[in-house]
């Protein structure tokens, strides 16, 4: 460790151990209470962007409906007739190939999409199915 010579005196420069050790245990209880609730909100964005696709993606099954008089039978027909500019994303499976179609109720026919819900498996914080959204 280096000495500095001021009027006589030596001061030493630099930190002991003890003072690294204190500051570290600082940063690490610090750390123990950001990391969580970081998580907790990169959850909730995920959650909050689920409902904005799916809303997005049904409002444009609705439009199609009431221009068209029929349901679409694809989701790149919403894409093909300009009711969407690209499928968008699950953004708890990253996949834009994992939404469930839904088709009319009361009716086994699987040719027209009447709906959409996430293909993601497990619960959201609530404790609600993703796929019962």
């Amino acid at each position: 460790m280096a000495y500095l010579i001021v009027t006589g005196k030596f001061f030493r420069r630099g930190f002991t151990l003890i003072e690294l050790l204190v500051v570290m245990a600082i940063i690490a209880m610090l750390l123990s209470i950001a990391v969580p609730r970081y998580l907790r909100s990169v959850d909730d964005a995920r959650e909050a962007a689920l409902k904005s696709s799916l809303a997005q993606v049904r409002e444009a099954i609705d439009h199609f409906y009431a221009d068209r008089g029929v349901y679409p039978q694809t989701l790149p027909d919403l894409i093909e007739k300009r009711y969407l500019r690209s499928i968008p994303v699950d953004p708890i499976t990253d996949s834009a190939q994992t939404w469930q179609l839904m088709p009319l109720p009361g009716t086994e026919d699987a040719a027209v999409i009447y709906d959409i819900r996430s293909g993601a498996q497990g619960v959201s914080r609530l404790g609600e199915a993703y796929a019962n959204w």
